[in-house]
């Protein structure tokens, strides 16, 4: 039973975070997916986030809504990138390639403990309407909305 390792702010859940989970879910086939959520602590970002129980919950309901049931997954606290990836066994680690260093480091430092490394499962952004990727940082600026289409576009 694979164990799949997935992380994020998850902010304004958006196609791109699921797009994540779906692949996390996927590769997990009946095994677990442990899913490592940004703590208050690290975040430092330039626009408002909710706070980690509020984000926790939403995550839950957008999974829940997705179709994967609770005892599938398990959500994490992450106080630092890499989580509890470096310590405990893990077979995948999905990334979008704004996380992908992170996954290099994690082999890197598995490697030098002698643990085998992760396979990375490299996902694409998803891209809004315009071909610019979504993310939370576009919709908190009220860009986009969570499906990439734009907003305050006057419309022909």
């Amino acid at each position: 039973m694979p164990k799949v390792a997935v992380g994020g702010t998850f902010q304004y859940f958006h196609d791109g975070h699921a797009k994540l989970i779906e692949k996390a879910f996927e590769i997990a086939e009946d095994g677990k997916v442990h899913i490592g959520l940004t703590s208050d602590e690290m975040l430092s970002k330039s626009h408002n986030i909710d706070n980690y129980n509020k984000r926790r919950a939403l995550l839950q309901q957008h999974i829940k809504k997705m179709g994967f049931p609770a005892e599938r997954y398990e959500i994490t606290r992450l106080n630092d990138p890499c989580g509890p990836t470096l310590e405990e066994d893990f077979d995948f680690i999905i990334v979008s390639p704004e996380t992908y260093p992170v996954a290099l480091k994690i082999n890197r430092i598995r490697e030098k403990k002698g643990k085998k490394p992760l396979e990375i499962v490299y996902v694409e952004y998803v891209m809004a309407v315009d071909g610019i990727p979504i993310s939370s940082t576009r919709i908190a600026k009220g860009e986009i909305d969570r499906h990439g289409r734009l907003k305050n576009r006057v419309e022909q």
